[in-house]
């Protein structure tokens, strides 16, 4: 469909058609003495370049280099790979070669001769002589290295345009004793010896993004040690890593670089101190030096480039939209995503950003995406050919205005997963480099004399192996014969193609492998809830930033586009999110009380707050409920009463209510915590409060009961006075021999029994304690729940 007028782009100039006519009518001359002087060519010769025939194909041909990667004229191509012998049986009387197929108009031709495994070079004749390798025996599974140098004058290439080029190897086995091919490798050759008239405008992305490292934990230090959830950062940016080596070649490669600032923060954050965790414990971490490294390198290849910063933690836009934008409070995280960006990228690399982009993620874009990359500040929305979709035999600017203001920045699909397969294996990136020079080639052949711009936007965390592929093929555009760099803002900015689509696609074009790999609602209701409680903790305390940056990053972290695909990571880390903030939380509290006893009209109630933070608490209000104030009574006859708190780091309070009790049995009252607003702050605590008041009746008999004790001791009183006196009158009738109170002749005293009960009852009896009597105040009370039975003080 959009590869239909491939064959009318290859067109030349008119100048250009004349010389070539010309230089064929000269050419032709000689070539026609030559038929009228012999018919045929020898027998021979016609035999030895001839195509050989197919084979099994059991020998496996690898391309490890191929250099020039586009020659000139002048130049000599060198091929070089290893070939091996995958059958059982030994190949005898091999030789690799080289052959040219046919030139590939368009670039669909391009796409279809990859996928053939022969591809069209094996009908064609090996160039042969002294242009091959001769191996004289291929043993089963051991593998032979090969190298071939070709004058460029000796391919027989004609016409600018992509060429396809084999390396074949022929030979024969016991059981097919004839010269066969046994294995082929095809690639692409692009040839434009001379630059073309109108050059593509080329801008080429390079990303510096990387999975979620830093926890929402941080020290109590004054400078709140990070802990991060792993050392994995240290292994890519250690020499040779994958972000090591973005940096290094990015420094000498014409691109506009677009970076994730957390990616800048956590490294940043890595060049102190820092801890990391080791189970349930955490040990120092130890790579400072490879992270003050890696960020100068990285400081050092941005000066003077375009830079375009992501919305910090780069949030997975197509999950927000399709699972997240109906939660309340999910898109309130990209506008300050997007302003920390520009200040991130500032203060650690100190150039100023581009904050005006948006990346979905493989730029699948449908409407609500679209909203929601905007609704971040974003003016220009990354996407790709493959989802806003051309009708057009050639490949338009990348330009596109797609309504309310907003620019679809739509980047080439085939040039930017050119290199998502596993550059690693042997050959393979080769192939791909070649792959990826003939199809920018052929872009710029479909209209010669248009110049277009033109965007690549690969994945977004290339592995070393693909970024080393990514940077030869852009060395192997250095010469600008048909394409000149370019960067991205100048792409966004450039007039768009008239004739290009500007419709954004439905959702229903949705890619369903995309949407099968988006965060699920829950994750985003799970973030809601973390939001919730954080906006509560910070409104109480004294120093509000110790926990709104890191814990405000780790909320942006939990909607990455690094969690695609890993559910199994991403739920945990927003489970420790929630379960460290919970801690936090939980530190400051109320003290449990157990039972309290109220005896009286009034007592004091203590309720004891604890604040184990390192900062004070401010802004909360202790609010006391009695759920039977007709029994028991709050300040001044309420059935509740407040205290506001304030509380420093470290300490506790205690905060004493009055109680009033109407009527005896127990009462249920519930302490809470509240913010400002008027939400409530941590658990609440419940306790009982037995009250036992002393009535007007019960008075009254105690009264009376003191009353017949004074009574009767006044008549005991009287009874033994009497005695003694009656003792004394009778005392002179007596012999003489006795004496008052001295015991008799059996030893008992001469005392009455009255008188001795009397005595008895006088001797034991205490003054009783006065209802009224004070009873001491309790001493303050303590951290520690109070004890069985408590007596509140009066």
């Amino acid at each position: 469909m959009a590869e239909a007028a491939d064959f009318q782009g290859m067109v030349h100039s008119p100048a250009r058609r004349w010389l070539r006519r010309t230089a064929s009518l000269v050419a032709g001359a000689p070539l026609l003495a030559g038929l009228l002087a012999g018919t045929a060519a020898p027998a021979a010769h016609a035999a030895a370049t001839a195509p050989a025939a197919t084979g099994s194909r059991t020998v496996s041909v690898a391309l490890d280099t191929l250099t020039p990667g586009a020659p000139v004229q002048g130049d000599t191509l060198t091929v070089s790979g290893t070939v091996t012998n995958k059958g059982k049986k030994t190949v005898t009387d091999a030789q690799v070669d080289l052959r040219v197929g046919p030139r590939l108009y368009g670039r669909t031709a391009i796409d279809d001769a990859a996928a053939r495994s022969g591809g069209s070079t094996g009908d064609t004749a090996p160039l042969g002589g002294k242009y091959r390798v001769t191996l004289p025996k291929l043993t089963s599974g051991i593998p032979q290295d090969f190298t071939l140098s070709v004058p460029v004058n000796k391919l027989g290439l004609d016409d600018e345009g992509v060429y396809q080029l084999g390396v074949s190897l022929t030979g024969q086995t016991s059981s097919a004793p004839y010269a066969q091919i046994l294995g082929i490798q095809n690639t692409f050759l692009p040839w434009q010896p001379e630059a073309t008239e109108k050059r593509t405008e080329f801008t080429y992305l390079w990303p510096l993004i990387s999975s979620t490292h830093l926890s929402a934990e941080t020290g109590s230090d004054d400078q709140q040690t990070p802990v991060f959830e792993n050392d994995d950062l240290a292994e890519e940016l250690a020499p040779g890593g994958r972000l090591e080596q973005m940096v290094s070649l990015g420094n000498q490669l014409p691109v506009t670089w677009v970076i994730d600032p957390d990616l800048l923060a956590t490294a940043d954050a890595m060049t102190r101190n820092y801890q990391v965790r080791n189970g349930k414990d955490t040990v120092p971490g130890t790579n400072q030096a490879m992270a003050v490294k890696w960020l100068n390198e990285l400081e050092k290849a941005v000066q003077g480039r375009k830079v375009v910063a992501l919305p910090f933690g780069d949030p997975d836009l197509a999950s927000l939209a399709h699972r997240g934008k109906d939660v309340s409070g999910a898109l309130s995280h990209l506008q300050p995503a997007t302003d920390v960006a520009g200040k991130t990228v500032e203060t650690v690399l100190h150039v100023k950003p581009s904050v005006d982009f948006a990346w979905p993620v493989d730029g699948a874009i449908d409407p609500s995406i679209v909203d929601v990359a905007t609704s971040a500040g974003a003016h220009n929305v990354i996407t790709r050919s493959d989802s806003l979709r051309d009708n057009l035999s050639y490949t338009a600017d990348a330009a596109r205005p797609i309504g309310g203001g907003t620019t679809a920045v739509v980047a080439d699909a085939r040039l930017s997963t050119a290199f998502q397969g596993d550059m690693t294996v042997t050959g393979s990136s080769t192939l791909a480099v070649q792959k990826f020079l003939a199809q920018s080639l052929a872009l710029t052949l479909q209209e010669p004399d248009n110049q277009r711009s033109i965007v690549v936007a690969p994945q977004r965390m290339p592995t070393a192996a693909q970024a080393q592929s990514m940077a030869r093929a852009l060395r192997g555009l250095d010469t600008e014969r048909w394409t000149e760099p370019s960067d991205l803002l100048t792409a966004a900015s450039a007039t768009p193609d008239a004739d290009a689509t500007t419709k954004v696609p439905g959702s229903g074009r949705y890619p369903k492998k995309l949407r099968g790999q988006e965060l699920p609602t829950q994750a985003f209701l799970d973030i809601q809830r973390t939001q919730s409680r954080l906006d509560n903790f910070k409104a109480i305390l004294s120093s509000p930033d110790r926990v709104a940056a890191p814990f405000g990053n780790a909320i942006g972290r939990a909607v990455s586009t690094s969690w695609r695909g890993d559910r199994d990571a991403a739920k945990p880390y927003r489970k420790s999110v929630e379960v460290y903030l919970r801690s936090l939380t939980n530190e400051v509290q109320l003290i449990p009380k157990s039972v309290l006893t109220l005896s009286g009209r009034s007592a004091t109630i203590p309720v004891t707050v604890q604040n184990k933070l390192v900062q004070g608490v401010q802004n909360l209000t202790l609010r006391l409920t009695s759920d039977k104030p007709t029994r028991l009574k709050l300040d001044s006859g309420k059935g509740t009463a407040e205290r506001p708190i304030r509380i420093d780091g470290g300490h506790s309070q205690s905060v004493k209510f009055t109680g009033a009790g109407n009527a005896n049995g127990p009462v249920q009252v519930t302490a809470q915590l509240y913010t400002e607003d008027g939400k409530p702050y941590g658990s609440s605590m419940t306790f009982q409060v037995r009250v036992s008041e002393i009535t007007a009746t019960v008075m009254l008999v105690i009264a009376g009961g003191v009353l017949l004790l004074v009574l009767a001791g006044v008549k005991m009183y009287s009874q033994r006075k009497r005695a003694v006196a009656r003792r004394a009158a009778a005392r002179p009738a007596d012999d003489g021999t006795g004496t008052a109170g001295e015991p008799d002749a059996d030893g008992a005293e001469d005392l009455d029994d009255a008188e001795r009960t009397g005595g008895s009852r006088a001797a034991e009896h205490t003054e009783p304690e006065q209802p009224s009597d004070p009873t001491p105040d309790t001493a303050p009370e303590s951290a520690d729940a109070s004890g069985t039975g408590e007596k509140v003080d009066r």
